[in-house]
């Protein structure tokens, strides 16, 4: 559709860029979805990353219609989301570690649930979000991280 056509139907750039990613990968808010809740049954459930969740997540259902949001600004470029993930992740007793963990099981889980050409969109922005949220940690503890540097707490002197 050409932006004269959106505008003509009552759409705007936002609504055009989404319709044409939901084209290419087949993503739609109900993957989405199925995704977040498949993925975030699997971090409940890990050692590793679980407990960093139930120390402070009591009720899943707003946390996860806030992921609905995020996911859908991130792959389908809604703009639903409106929060400030960064801040939130900042303080997290977590490092490059549990960004590897937090990705493995997102990728296990998109693969299971989402076809090849949108498992891949996700992942492409799912590995930028890590990188990003892993150097703002770092940043947090006064650590920058040079091209292709982790953050490990150990790193920063801190008990991890």
């Amino acid at each position: 559709m050409s932006t004269q056509q959106a505008v003509a139907s009552g759409e705007g750039p936002r609504e055009e860029i989404t319709a044409q990613i939901v084209a290419q990968t087949g993503i739609t808010e109900a993957m989405i979805e199925r995704l977040v809740r498949a993925f975030y049954d699997k971090v409940r459930a890990d050692a590793e990353l679980g407990p960093i969740f139930d120390a402070r997540i009591r009720d899943w259902e707003p946390h996860l219609a806030q992921m609905f949001a995020f996911w859908s600004s991130v792959v389908l470029m809604t703009g639903r989301y409106h929060g400030t993930p960064m801040v939130k992740h900042n303080r997290l007793p977590v490092d490059a570690g549990h960004f590897d963990r937090w990705l493995a099981l997102f990728e296990e889980t998109a693969r299971e649930i989402c076809p090849p050409q949108a498992t891949e969109h996700f992942m492409d922005r799912a590995r930028r979000i890590a990188s990003s949220l892993e150097m703002g940690v770092a940043g947090t503890h006064g650590v920058m991280l040079a091209k292709g540097e982790r953050f490990r707490r150990s790193d920063a002197g801190a008990v991890g």
